[in-house]
Parts: C-alpha cells; sequence; structure tokens
C-alpha cells in the first residue's frame, strides 16, 4: 500500500515463455497483501479481533495471552503464543519515576528468518552473501509514558467534542460531549479526570454558560467533583446532561465561567484553561445520519492515513511507588475501546434488540429523605443511548409523632418589689404570659392543661416526699398538710392549631416570694385512624411510578 496517495493497483500477467524476476514475485506479494489491508482498513477498522489479554503475573510481571488484532493500516498482528515479561524489560519503559501510569502497545512487525546462501549477489559482488529466505510477520510491545491525546482516536473527533481543561504528567481532566444534537434533546456532557494511583486526591468545582442549551438538575449549571476517599482508580466519569434549545442550524456552545472554576490536587489549588470552549451543531437530521453522511464523505487519505502512525493500545497499568521500586497495583484492558466486533454477532444483536428498544422508555428510580418541612425535589437524567431516565425523588420526612401526649415544663422569674422578701411579676404586673411553646405533636387541635410545681428543698430530710403539682386555686389546701408555699395563680392558654404551638398567660392573685415559679404542661391530642404518611409508602409510590413509566 503506497503513502499519501493511491495508486491503481497492478498484478502480474503471465504468459507461456515469461522470464520471471525478483521483482515479479515481489510484485505478487504486494498485490494481495495492500489490497487485504486495504479492505481491512475500510470495512473493519482497527483493534483487537480476539485475545490479547493483558494479565498482572506478579508485582512487576505480565503475560500478554494470544490474539488477533489490526492495526491502523489493515496489517494482521497475531500473537501466536503468550508472552510473560517483566515491565522493566519493555521497550520505552523508564526508571526515572515509578509514580505513573504507563501504556502497552503492540505493533505490527516482519523479521527476517532463515538466512542461505545468496549465489547470483556472490558473483556479481566477488564474496559471500547471505540473505533472508523468510519474512516472520510478527510483532513488537512496547510501553508510552504519556497518555495518548482523546483525539487521537478515529472515532472520538467524529462523534464527541473534546476539550482538554486541566493536564500534568499525574492529572488529566478532559470534558466530553456529543459533537451533533437535535433540538429538544437531553444529552449528556461527561467530565472525565484520569490520574496516576498516587496523585493527591482531586477535587473540582466550576459553573457553566450554556448559549443553545438549558442546564438541567437540581444544582442548574453548577457542576461538582470530589475523588472518593474510599476508592483507588486510575480514572472517573461525572455526568450531567442539558437540554437542547430549538435552534436548528445554528452551533451550541458551553463554556466555562472563568471566576467560578477551583481544581484542587490535594490542598493546592492549580490554574486550569478557562478559555475551552464545547462547539455542538444542532441539526434537524438525526444525528446517525449526519454522523454517517461526514464519515462517508471524508478523503480515502483520511481514510487510509490518517492514523497510520498510531498502533493498538493494549491495556493501561497503574503502578505504585515503594521505595526505590515500584508494583504493578492494577490493569486495565484496552482503555479506549480499541476492538472490532464481530459483524455477524453485532447484525444479530442489532436486530433482536434495536426495533423493540427503540419504542420502549426505561426508568429507574430512587427516593431519598429529605429534612422534614422541606420542599420535594426531582432530579431527572435521560440516558439517550440507553432510552432510559434516571429519577431521583427527595420526600420530605413526616413530622415524627411519638405519642398523643406531650409535656414540658417553663420557669418563670419573679422580680423584687419594695417590700423585703416579696417578689412580684414584673415590677408590679400580675399578668404574665410566656413566648410561644411548640408541643411537638403536629398541626390541629390539643388540649393544655396546666399546673404550678413545687420542687422539695435539696436540705429536706429524706421521706419528705417529692416534687408536687398543684393544677387549679392552690389555696383550697390552706390550713391543711397539703398547703403549697406557692402563690395562688390562675391559668389559661392560648392554642395555635395552625402552628403546633401554644401560649400560657398566668395571673398572680397575691404576693409571692423566691426567684422563680416552675410552670409544667401537658399537651393531649386526639390522632385520627389512619394518619401521618410513613416515608417508606411514599419511597413505594415512587417505585411504582416508575414501574409505570417502564411498562408504557
Amino acid at each position: 500500500m503506497k503513502k499519501a496517495r493511491m495508486f491503481p493497483f497492478e498484478r502480474n500477467r503471465y504468459f507461456y515463455g515469461k522470464l520471471l524476476t525478483v521483482r515479479d514475485f515481489e510484485s505478487e506479494q504486494i498485490y494481495f497483501n495492500d489490497k487485504r489491508r486495504l479492505l481491512n482498513r475500510l470495512l473493519f477498522g482497527s483493534g483487537v479481533v480476539a485475545g490479547m489479554q493483558v494479565v498482572a503475573v506478579d508485582d512487576k510481571t505480565i503475560t500478554v495471552e494470544m490474539g488477533v488484532a489490526l492495526d491502523y493500516l489493515g496489517r494482521e498482528i497475531v500473537i501466536s503464543a503468550p508472552v510473560t515479561l517483566k515491565l522493566s524489560m519493555i521497550d520505552g519503559f523508564t526508571n526515572n519515576e515509578y509514580k505513573k501510569n504507563v501504556y502497552l502497545y503492540v505493533a505490527y512487525d516482519e523479521k527476517g528468518r532463515e538466512p542461505v546462501h545468496s549465489v547470483g549477489n556472490s558473483s556479481v559482488r566477488g564474496e559471500e552473501m547471505s540473505e533472508y529466505n523468510r519474512f516472520l510477520e510478527s510483532y513488537r510491545l512496547y510501553v508510552k509514558e504519556e497518555a495518548p491525546a482523546p483525539h487521537s482516536f478515529e472515532h472520538n473527533s467524529l462523534l464527541e467534542d473534546i476539550v482538554t481543561i486541566y493536564q500534568d504528567k499525574d492529572v488529566r481532566v478532559t470534558q466530553r460531549m456529543p459533537k451533533f444534537a437535535n433540538p429538544g434533546e437531553v444529552v449528556d456532557v461527561t467530565l472525565v479526570v484520569e490520574k496516576t494511583l498516587q496523585a493527591p486526591r482531586v477535587s473540582l468545582s466550576l459553573a457553566y454558560d450554556a448559549d443553545g442549551f438549558d442546564s438541567l438538575g437540581k444544582d442548574g449549571n453548577i457542576v461538582k467533583f470530589l475523588e472518593p476517599g474510599d476508592k483507588q482508580d486510575t480514572e472517573y466519569r461525572l455526568s450531567y446532561s442539558v437540554k437542547v434549545q430549538d435552534r436548528p442550524g445554528t452551533t451550541g456552545r458551553l463554556t466555562l465561567n472563568a471566576g467560578s472554576v477551583e481544581l484542587l490536587l490535594g490542598d493546592n489549588r492549580v490554574p486550569i484553561d478557562h478559555t475551552v470552549r464545547h462547539s455542538v451543531d444542532i441539526i434537524s437530521q438525526p444525528v446517525e445520519e449526519r454522523i454517517m453522511k461526514v464519515w462517508y464523505e471524508r478523503s480515502l487519505d483520511q481514510a487510509v492515513e490518517g492514523y497510520a502512525d498510531q498502533d493498538v493500545c493494549l491495556a493501561k497499568i497503574g503502578l505504585l511507588q515503594l521505595g526505590p521500586t515500584y508494583m504493578i497495583e492494577q490493569v486495565e484492558r484496552v482503555p479506549f475501546g480499541e476492538y472490532i466486533p464481530n459483524a455477524s454477532l453485532a447484525n444479530r444483536m442489532s436486530r433482536s434488540g434495536k426495533a423493540s428498544s427503540l419504542h420502549r422508555f426505561y426508568a429507574e428510580a430512587r427516593a431519598y429523605d429529605l429534612e422534614y418541612g422541606s420542599k420535594p425535589e426531582l432530579d431527572v437524567v435521560y440516558h439517550p443511548e440507553q432510552n432510559a431516565f434516571d429519577f431521583k425523588l427527595g420526600i420530605p420526612k413526616p413530622q415524627t409523632i411519638q405519642d398523643e401526649m406531650a409535656t414540658g415544663v417553663v420557669e418563670v422569674p419573679l422580680d423584687a418589689q419594695a417590700k423585703q422578701g416579696m417578689r412580684f411579676f414584673l415590677r408590679g404586673k400580675r399578668n404574665y404570659v410566656t413566648e410561644e411553646i411548640r408541643h411537638g405533636l403536629g398541626e390541629g387541635d390539643v388540649t393544655v392543661v396546666v399546673g404550678l410545681e413545687e420542687i422539695p428543698d435539696s436540705q429536706a430530710p429524706l421521706g419528705s416526699g417529692g416534687s408536687k403539682v398543684y393544677f387549679g386555686a392552690t389555696d383550697v389546701f390552706k390550713d391543711t398538710e397539703y398547703e403549697a408555699e406557692l402563690p395562688n395563680i390562675s391559668f389559661g392558654t392560648l392554642i395555635y392549631p395552625d402552628k403546633g404551638s401554644f401560649r400560657i398567660g398566668m395571673k398572680l392573685a397575691g404576693a409571692a416570694s423566691g426567684a422563680s415559679l416552675r410552670i409544667r404542661w401537658w399537651a393531649f391530642k386526639k390522632l385520627p385512624t389512619g394518619s401521618g404518611y410513613p416515608a417508606a409508602d411514599l419511597h413505594k409510590a415512587a417505585d411504582e411510578a416508575a414501574a409505570g413509566i417502564d411498562n408504557a
């Protein structure tokens, strides 16, 4: 296959008595190889066809299993037997730093075999010459220590608009969005955080400005990511959704709000590129049709040679640094999805699932509790690739009513008057009304009973009796052994049924001594049968609503 330009294929024409030279036999092989590889490239693409699993054998060794792949020039790569290698012995691995991710690639490679004596060359050059009698179509494994650019993969640039928000040797933050969208469609924007295992914890918060899109979700245009503290991954994804406005034929843009972006690596705040933005074509025709149109209208040079210098990535290997050495912590196989699916299997799956899935919507509902008195919340995310809705319903907790009775105590202070040892309400005023008291039995009618509580002297001898509560007029016990050392007070109550609260009013009939009065109250409420809305019932109702959507 020629580079830069495609020339017409030529094949040998045989006739009786034709003199065959090296050129003829070479062109015979080139003809079939180039044509087959061209069809491989255009019909199947590039990636792993079968096998080639990468497995960590121990802390420093990997095994690559048998398998077949096609590279970006359509050449077949075959690993005919498992190969086990020390990671540090693979080409491209350096020992300057062990806190990193490394990427294992496989490339097509030809090797000469069976050296033989060349009689013809010896007669011409006057010295013994050797030539290889065979070419072995083999492979080469090597390592790259830098993550490939997201745009370097053929289909990514066709399907997605990808921007890089931040990148250094340990952390890369990118954001992805569909390149085409229809008016009214809900599309996902995906934030991708890639990092080494020993990089500091990543925290990101940002606000975006949308032109051509409406924000969805309870946080509006605010996006926050915090790396979980109990996980150890090298990649995290966070998706949020926007709705495309009815503006066909225009370009929608999503930009970062420069004043609201904060990226923390551990405790260090790092600067990021605030100028990045997404550009999405808002189109009327189906997105799949537009993508296929762009795909088929590319030039032959673009189709064949646009990614000719790229090889197939078999694994992303996360390393941990252990003092002066390293260990393999995890292996992610084919991290960039470079697979070639079986055409027959893909066709069967398409016929069996596509027709039914296009006419059905699926829903998953989850409910969570909110504090009593707060407003209900509903967050909906649509996943177009699955025809699925994700409902998150926040339900306020019902007011907790433990019983039909509640009680409490109010301390009422007394003020000094002119007569020594005598205290009255508020410097001579004999009426007093308490602040508003919440009884905790919820809204509705209640009955409140109020009494004056007498606490025995702490110095009184044991057996003299405990506290007493007097209801009504205390002077009825005068001149008896039950006479109270309390003033004669009349009580009244003011109930607020709509608030679930009340006030206590008091009128002093005579002088009182002491620093304060202790008022004990009881509130009673008759609960109707079946009252209240338990949280479990509301959660059940949410699940039934989601099931109804699933069955629609």
